[in-house]
């Protein structure tokens, strides 16, 4: 449930940040860059803080 949550904040805090960018008038080739950016590293970012260590060794 922890990915989900911290999936669901990052996307807020994504949407956040491209709304500011389209009301600075970037151009939206840019915005959509950096929205394919921001996923990728959200999803990174959550897989490496919500992952857990493996016991069977």
């Amino acid at each position: 449930m922890s990915f989900g949550l911290y999936l669901l904040g990052y996307a807020i805090f994504c949407i956040g940040l491209l709304i500011g960018a389209h009301l600075l008038h970037v151009p939206p080739k840019w915005i959509g860059v950096a929205a394919l950016v921001l996923i990728g590293i959200g999803i990174f970012s959550a897989v490496t803080k919500t992952r857990t260590k493996d016991v069977s060794s």
